[in-house]
């Protein structure tokens, strides 16, 4: 009879895998130093052990530096090889990357569904001030947190923990490369897109709201496809 493998990760391989996917979200960016090791410990309710075992297999991947000193402790890299991991990971299998847009777009669309039923003032204020923060957004590093801060946002307004999560695990699994996109035109459209999910959130229309974020991710699509699979020699670089 066949084995069946019960294998369940290590907690240092889990805490890796959430740290990951904070850093391909955008929540984490370039130069950003993370918690000292007790405070991650405490914030994940696990041992400083496990912590500093997942902070060595995410410096031998290339996610974190460890600098020494009074000023020292991990700092998340520019993601240079991670970035290549990651496109190299997608052209593996064509089908990989539109299998995690499809997750998000089932996922997001429900969250813009039920914001727009069940968000509150301050939860308005947090998407609108994501939206403001990416108009004057001036480095591809702020680009990112503030996409981040909107899509994070919208999904606590849905008022559903579980949804949230879900929400920022499939959000985890892309590498958020807008860094390699054309900078102005990603900004431009994607803070009109999030006006018009935050318009529509604001104005309690339900319907609307799932359309605008639809409509979103799809373009998201088409800007992944062209960066993965359109120039396969030229766009390696993030």
């Amino acid at each position: 009879m066949e084995q069946i493998d019960l294998a369940t990760p290590t907690i240092s391989a889990d805490i890796a895998s959430r740290l990951r996917a904070l850093i391909h979200a955008g929540d984490l960016g370039p130069g950003d130093r993370l918690p000292p090791e007790r405070e991650l410990a405490r914030q994940m309710g696990v041992g400083r052990v496990s912590v500093r075992e997942a902070l060595r297999t995410l410096q031998a991947n290339g996610y974190v530096e460890v600098r020494r000193g009074a000023t020292g402790g991990a700092f998340v890299t520019q993601l240079d090889r991670p970035y290549r991991d990651w496109l190299t990971n997608m052209r593996s299998s064509e089908r990989e990357i539109n299998d995690i847009l499809d997750l998000r777009v089932g996922l997001e669309t429900q969250a813009a569904r039920l914001a727009a039923g069940r968000r509150t003032d301050e939860h308005l204020t947090a998407m609108a001030e994501a939206i403001e923060a990416m108009s004057s957004s001036d480095s591809r590093v702020t680009f990112r947190n503030t996409d981040a801060r909107f899509h994070g946002a919208l999904a606590q307004a849905a008022c559903n923990q579980r949804l949230e999560a879900a929400v920022a695990s499939a959000r985890g699994e892309m590498f958020s490369p807008l860094d390699s996109l054309a900078f102005t035109e990603v900004v431009e459209s994607s803070r009109a897109a999030h006006s018009a999910i935050y318009e529509a959130v604001r104005d309690r229309d339900a319907e609307e709201a799932a359309r605008a974020m639809v409509a979103h991710l799809e373009q998201t699509r088409e800007e992944l496809q062209q960066l993965i699979f359109g120039d396969v020699e030229g766009s390696d670089t993030p």
